[in-house]
């Protein structure tokens, strides 16, 4: 380190390595999607006591409940007698089998995107990757999708189980469909579900019988025409997040002081890359409203649900010990999916253990229910 005595000054490499060494300020958030995810995992805990009930005691038949993160307040329409605290919100968990944390790899540099795809050493900042994901996704080619149309996504994930509180028990992997309605408006059928071998329809419900009156497009229905509409340039968006994020916050009565702005705007741009089909220069803006978000790094080898390694764009909830992260393909930077695990010891489980996995198997345009996209796309 250079004398202060010395009249040198520090560059600004060396003021970025004094930076790196500092600790990410502590937060206090417990966002949506967590809060969802403990709620599974209260539902897993109440159907396994159902499912191992005394032989000569009959089982009270339970609802299929497909695991869906957002929107808050949709419902199959077989899950219509779930218990009402519950009927607020479905969960999406995505997990993998394995506890085993990310490996370390020796740091290397892929010839064609210049992204790190292994490393030993601390995090980096993911500003540079974020700008040539966004690069990327701004030049991808894609149709516009009409209000008659339906967005597919497949994607491969796991769910858990366990006592609620933990630790948790991973589930094996195993593959889901999603058919979205684009429709404007406030709509009843949202859409439908493929999993455990059957369908199951996505309708608005709201508790104790009340006439379901629809649900508009946006944050918790994000369509294709929602989210054109949203603005392109970073600071305006994450702008339009946070409001968007505050009136969905209010209206399930979230305390003020279990929210942090920039761990809500990190999940919510995550929640948004999961299961829809978005226009190329969204997609671009997401990307650069992430590299914004203070304390967004590179996790640089991380793998999905389907075995595949790409290089991560992640953020730690110091909270609540978990760093969550977007997997990219290193060579062309596709999304491939996210994971979550732990980066400390917690009632959930050990260090390094995952809490979700997943993998995006395809993406598509289709013109009906049960229909699937002619050519597999990811």
């Amino acid at each position: 380190m250079t004398d202060r005595t010395s009249g040198h000054r520090p560059d600004q490499a060396e003021l970025e390595e004094l930076a790196s060494l500092l600790p990410f300020p502590a937060e206090r958030d417990l966002p949506p999607g967590r809060h969802l995810h403990h709620k599974e995992t209260l539902m897993n805990l109440i159907d396994k006591e159902t499912d191992e009930a005394p032989a000569h005691q009959p089982a009270t038949p339970r609802p299929h409940v497909p695991r869906f993160r957002r929107p808050a307040l949709l419902l199959p329409a077989a899950g219509l007698a779930l218990t009402t605290a519950l009927l607020t919100t479905l969960t999406l968990t995505n997990q993998n089998a394995t506890t085993s944390p990310p490996s370390a790899k020796s740091p290397s540099t892929d010839t064609r995107t210049g992204a790190r795809t292994g490393t030993g050493t601390a995090p980096h900042d993911a500003t540079l990757l974020l700008d040539r994901i966004a690069t990327v996704a701004a030049k991808t080619a894609q149709r516009p999708v009409t209000a008659s149309q339906f967005v597919y996504v497949r994607t491969l994930q796991t769910g858990n189980e366990g006592k609620f509180g933990g630790p948790l028990k991973l589930t094996k992997a195993a593959e889901r469909e999603v058919w979205m309605s684009q429709k404007p408006g406030a709509v009843t059928d949202v859409g439908l579900i493929h999993e455990d071998g059957a369908y199951w329809p996505i309708t608005v419900g709201v508790p104790d019988g009340e006439a379901p009156v629809g649900y508009p497009a946006g944050l918790n229905r994000p369509t294709y025409a929602w989210l054109a509409s949203l603005p392109t340039a970073p600071d305006a968006l994450l702008d339009r997040l946070s409001k968007e994020i505050t009136r969905d916050q209010d209206a399930r009565d979230t305390p003020t002081a279990d929210r942090n702005r920039d761990q809500d705007a990190f999940d919510t741009i995550g929640e948004l890359l999961r299961e829809t089909v978005m226009p190329p220069r969204t997609a671009a803006a997401l990307y650069q409203a992430a590299a914004k978000i203070p304390g967004v790094t590179e996790d640089p080898d991380a793998k999905d649900a389907a075995g595949r390694h790409g290089i991560g764009v992640a953020r730690d909830n110091t909270r609540t010990g978990e760093r969550t992260a977007w997997i990219f393909d290193p060579t062309t930077l596709a999304y491939l999916g996210e994971r979550t695990y732990l980066t400390r010891d917690t009632t959930l489980g050990k260090k390094g253990a995952l809490l979700h996995v997943s993998a995006v198997l395809e993406r598509g345009v289709v013109n009906a229910l049960r229909e699937q996209p002619p050519t597999k796309t990811t």
